[in-house]
């Protein structure tokens, strides 16, 4: 059972059978024939990386994510956010090189950082930091996210029109920032090679005409249209002899006959111009915004079609396939949205159709590589700016609900890392992006959650003093407060703080610079039903807090003390400070003891 619980194949695997191989085989195929161009594209414009890297990435993903992986309809393998990350890196990396770089060596850093980026993300699943996809909000990896989208697609601008080699003698650099690209673009868009913008136009009306014709039409909803796109273009290349006419293309991959499909395993090394410190830094990153990316996805298909994601299993899975394809030369690889949404639509029926397409991809490496020698370079470039685009197509529902919510504080976010990447770097976007969910998450979780309770007028309810739908009065030189949640280190800090803004004031929602509204206090109710569990230092705090009143002569009740926190209390003699005749195990137990007591 465990074995089946920790390693997914061993789930679906035993009650295969044909009909779903019959699925799963015409699935796997169509999203081989987009993942094959896609890896070819993001290894060679994204990464600066030699294609067959790419492959290799492919293959190792599909195989190895389809043996741990949870979701069958998540595609694993070279995704545009990450590879555009590894670019960046090694790009950073490479600049204080005064010699060139060689995509072999690049391919090197990838592959040591597919490596780190395993190890990263596998010890996070082990460690059960599975949370952490609810530590970047929805509005900042929205602004990441678009900000990664219009990156590729300046980048790949400058590439479609054919001034790769004017905007290297202008200055225009591998960490170039995007402002720059584009006011690049700008002045020199004149100077276009027309070819290379002719042949990349027309890509772009087929693919985004395709697109378009699917939503209207669903009889061609399973056409491979980058598959014809592709196939078509080498034809069109090959038999027009297009790379005479100063038309870029692939060029060879591999050699003429048939290829390893894999390369002989082999532990990844850094060059001489490489930082291992940056390395490191950049696989952290990596690993958390891929992770983030491909839970989001993963999850949203176990919602809509009803199966459980584990984010700590997705983790080691994720983390297992990097440290594999570390080894086997391969780049950093998460779960690709576009790419899944793709394939959700030829419904994949287990996790066996990411194993065909990566049984596919090592076929294509084995005996196709020559094909691609006369693929245009700007055919691959049409396909990243094609995925990428869908990168965009929430921002308008995004943004239309912040508006309609009127979550200012939600655009702001988005909007400051938004521009952040767009001035400065991928890099510095990253890092703001990560800085500013770690303060918001402390600073969320660093103030107790206590409410000021009242008895609703006629009845023996308490509410908070703030419920507006009912009257809620406060009960006679009484305080009663309710501890919402666990007290640990990061929280209990503030508690006597605003255990004394309540006392002052009556409830949190008015603010300090106001006069005191509460007159003396003989009698505070402290309801513990909300305080599940409790650390040393929340002891600490509480026990102090305690020992306050009880210096001030006022009586302290505790209600609701919950089984897994008693003992502590008991051993930080809290009990000493509130006799057992003050604790109660209802609330309306303790308001009426008090009103008793108070009675002439």
């Amino acid at each position: 059972k465990r074995l089946r619980y920790y390693i997914p194949v061993f789930q679906w695997a035993p009650d295969y059978s044909a009909s779903l191989f019959s699925h799963d085989i015409f699935s796997g195929l169509s999203i081989a024939s987009l993942l094959i161009p896609q890896a070819l594209s993001y290894a060679t414009t994204l990464c600066r990386v030699p294609a067959v890297n790419g492959l290799y990435t492919a293959s190792v993903s599909g195989l190895i994510y389809g043996c741990l992986g949870m979701s069958p309809h998540l595609s694993v393998g070279p995704e545009a956010t990450v590879s555009l990350m590894i670019g960046a890196s090694i790009a950073q990396q490479s600049s204080r090189y005064d010699g060139e770089v060689n995509p072999e060596t690049a391919a090197a850093v990838a592959s040591l950082t597919a490596l780190f980026v395993g190890i990263f993300t596998l010890g996070l699943g082990l460690l059960r930091f599975g949370f952490l996809d609810s530590l970047i909000s929805r509005a900042l990896l929205r602004g990441f996210i678009t900000a990664v989208a219009v990156v590729v697609i300046v980048q790949q601008t400058i590439l479609m029109l054919g001034l790769e080699e004017m905007a290297r003698l202008s200055g225009i650099k591998s960490d170039s920032t995007t402002i720059e690209r584009c006011i690049f673009i700008f002045l020199n868009i004149r100077h276009a090679h027309p070819l290379t913008t002719i042949v990349s136009t027309s890509t772009l009306i087929v693919l985004f005409g395709s697109a378009f014709a699917k939503r209207q039409c669903c009889f061609i909803k399973r056409v491979p249209e980058v598959l014809l796109v592709v196939v078509t273009s080498i034809i069109v290349c090959r038999w027009n002899r297009l790379d005479l006419a100063g038309l870029s293309i692939l060029g060879s991959v591999g050699s003429s006959g048939i290829n390893s499909p894999l390369p002989v395993p082999s532990i990844p090394y850094l060059p001489a111009w490489g930082n291992l410190r940056t390395v490191l830094m950049d696989s952290a990153m990596i690993s958390i915004i891929g992770f983030i990316e491909s839970i989001a996805a993963s999850k949203l298909f176990g919602r809509r079609y009803n199966y459980f994601v584990s984010a700590n299993r997705e983790l080691v899975a994720l983390g297992v396939n990097n440290v594999i394809g570390g080894f086997f030369g391969a780049f950093p690889a998460f779960g690709s949205f576009p790419r899944s949404k793709v394939h959700e639509t030829v419904y994949p029926k287990t996790q066996m159709s990411g194993i065909i397409a990566g049984v596919t991809t090592l076929a294509a490496t084995a005996f196709l590589l020559p094909v691609f020698f006369y693929l245009p370079k700007a055919t691959l470039c049409c396909i990243i700016f094609v995925a990428v685009t869908s990168l965009l197509q929430e921002l308008p529902s995004d943004l239309r609900f912040m508006w309609k919510l009127k979550a200012w504080k939600d655009a702001a976010l988005l909007g400051t890392i938004f521009f952040t990447t767009m001035i400065f770097s991928l890099e510095v976007g990253t890092c703001v992006a990560i800085i500013i969910s770690l303060v918001a998450t402390v600073r969320n979780n660093s103030c107790p959650r206590i409410n000021a309770l009242g008895r609703v007028k006629g009845t023996s309810e308490f509410l908070p003093i703030n419920s507006n739908q009912y009257s809620v009065e406060h009960i006679k030189d009484t305080l009663i407060v309710r501890i919402e949640e666990p007290l640990h280190f990061g929280n209990a800090g503030k508690l006597k703080e605003r255990l004394r803004r309540i006392e002052l004031f009556g409830n949190l929602d008015i603010h300090p610079s106001e006069d005191p509204s509460k007159k003396d206090v003989n009698s505070i109710i402290i309801d513990l039903a909300g305080m599940v569990s409790i650390d040393p230092s929340g002891v600490h705090v509480l026990y102090e807090a305690i020992e306050s009143y009880t210096q001030q002569n006022i009586e302290v009740y505790l209600v609701s003390i919950q089984s897994n926190t008693s003992a502590l209390l008991h051993r930080a003699d809290i009990f000493c400070l509130v006799p057992s005749n003050y604790i109660f195990s209802r609330l309306s137990e303790a308001v009426e003891a008090v009103e008793i007591k108070s009675r002439p």
